[in-house]
């Protein structure tokens, strides 16, 4: 198992908030950009206990910060709409990946809600809440975290909201 003894920020975040997690460390095809479904392929998970951590750019009234990162299942796409209505803002479109991955410190495809440079507002798709279990990006690819959707969402401070499709 390639890298699962080298902590990133997410693990040393996990330790720091004395949560019990697992390390899922797999061997990332550098050629293949769809990080989330090779992630369920290469460790066996369902689709819908697998997160992806995507970073959003609102724009509105209320908003406190211009970006936010939405927690969503791999087996769904981010409702743009919805997350925006649910951070307060009145639009709400993705963040180009230089501008995710200098907010967070984590390269796309590796991008943790754990243990990033700068704490954003972060939201978790409701349904992580029908689990016992999710994982999410370890902090780098080819590594994820799973933990219960509780300790998630305490740890990082996070709303939950029915945000994907």
């Amino acid at each position: 198992m390639p890298h699962s003894d080298a902590a990133s920020p997410a693990t040393k975040a996990l330790a720091r908030a004395k949560v019990k997690h697992t390390l899922h460390a797999y061997d990332h095809d550098p050629s293949n950009r769809h990080y989330g479904e090779e992630g369920v392929a290469q460790l066996g998970f369902s689709a819908d206990v697998m997160f992806k951590t995507l970073v959003v750019h609102l724009e509105g009234s209320g908003v406190r910060t211009p970006l936010a990162v939405a927690v969503v299942p791999v087996s769904g796409m981010l409702d743009l709409k919805a997350f925006a209505a649910a951070m307060g803002a009145k639009k709400a479109s993705m963040a180009e990946p230089d501008v995710a991955q200098r907010a967070t410190g984590y390269i796309v495809g590796g991008i943790s809600p754990l243990g990033q440079k700068k704490k954003l507002p972060t939201c978790v798709d409701s349904s992580a809440l029908d689990h016992d279990v999710m994982l999410v990006s370890g902090g780098r690819r080819g590594l994820s975290v799973e933990l219960a959707p509780a300790d998630l969402i305490r740890v990082i401070g996070a709303t939950t909201a029915a945000i994907a499709d």
